[in-house]
């Protein structure tokens, strides 16, 4: 059974601290555990390694053997008078990871030989916090106008979930603990989800404002008149001053898009008059416009 280099596994030198051995352990433990790598061989075979080796270095007792005797143990005919002695460090001391189908039996023969079967040194555990998810979610404009419930489906784990009112678009709501479950009791993960907000073919979004473009008939443009006005809410009718020019704005306090988790905050409505030139006038109303025209 060749000699095996605990330290040389940590990355640590000889003289490392007890408190270097438990970074150096919790960092590679964490790396290699086997609920982080599933049917990853070499990360579990890996892992005992690493455990292996905490289990010495950990335990000031074992490291003084272990440093003591190192390459040269299988001429230290004591260790068998000495197993039982070290027999009560085996359950208490110490910070071991431990993987949920880990059986206590996975040491080397390198380690039972030197102190001793490790089938009942199982000790506390450190956990692991779970993994962060990612998702995304689609709405339309309107949707996104209003605070209401959806289920959105992550990995394999149906969520309801309150969309509040004003999201914005690309904008990224964390979940506390919606992520990957933990490992060995540590907490869950998060769960973060990224709205995506389709185009919408009337009004268009900048902040919390509104931009519609409306078609004005030449003759309400000329004399004036009333409008109607679509608004996420519904429709509104607006006065149009006589003689209105084409591209001239109209800003509508309080009818644009709610303000995100600000309850009864709205941007405003700007809307911009298009003026729609007939292209079907008849014989009559061609008269009547070179009639206008000749009187200015």
């Amino acid at each position: 059974m060749a000699y095996i280099d605990y330290y040389k596994i940590l990355g640590i030198s000889k003289d490392a601290s007890q408190e270097d051995i438990k970074k150096a352990y919790k960092k590679l433990a964490r790396k290699h555990h086997p609920d982080l790598n599933p049917n990853d061989t070499d990360a579990q075979r890996k892992f005992q390694e690493i455990n292996e080796a905490n289990e010495v270095l950990s335990d000031p007792e074992k490291r003084k053997k272990y440093d003591q005797y190192g390459e040269n143990w299988k001429h230290a005919d004591q260790f068998e008078s000495q197993q039982q002695q070290y027999g009560q460090y085996q359950s208490g001391g110490g910070d071991s990871f431990w993987s949920a189908s880990d059986d206590g039996s996975g040491f080397s023969d390198f380690f039972e030989q030197m102190f001793g079967s490790s089938r009942s040194s199982r000790r506390g555990s450190y956990g692991f916090r779970g993994q962060d998810y990612t998702a995304e979610m689609h709405l339309s404009l309107k949707d996104a106008a209003q605070t209401h419930k959806q289920v959105i489906t992550v990995n394999g784990k149906n969520l309801r979930i309150t969309v509040p009112a004003g999201i914005a678009d690309r904008q990224t709501i964390k979940l506390k603990g919606q992520g990957g479950e933990g490992v060995n009791g540590g907490p869950a993960g998060d769960l973060y989800i990224t709205f995506i907000i389709a185009e919408d073919n009337k009004f268009k979004r900048v902040g919390n404002d509104l931009f519609l473009t409306v078609s004005l008939n030449l003759y309400t443009a000329i004399l004036g008149g009333e409008q109607m006005v679509d608004t996420m809410d519904g429709k509104v009718k607006l006065k149009v001053k006589p003689g209105t020019q084409n591209n001239t704005k109209v800003r509508l306090k309080g009818k644009g898009f709610p303000v995100y988790k600000k309850n009864g905050e709205y941007g405003d409505l700007i809307v911009t008059y298009s003026i729609d030139i007939p292209t079907d006038l008849n014989d009559r109303q061609k008269e009547l416009f070179r009639e206008i025209q000749r009187l200015n």
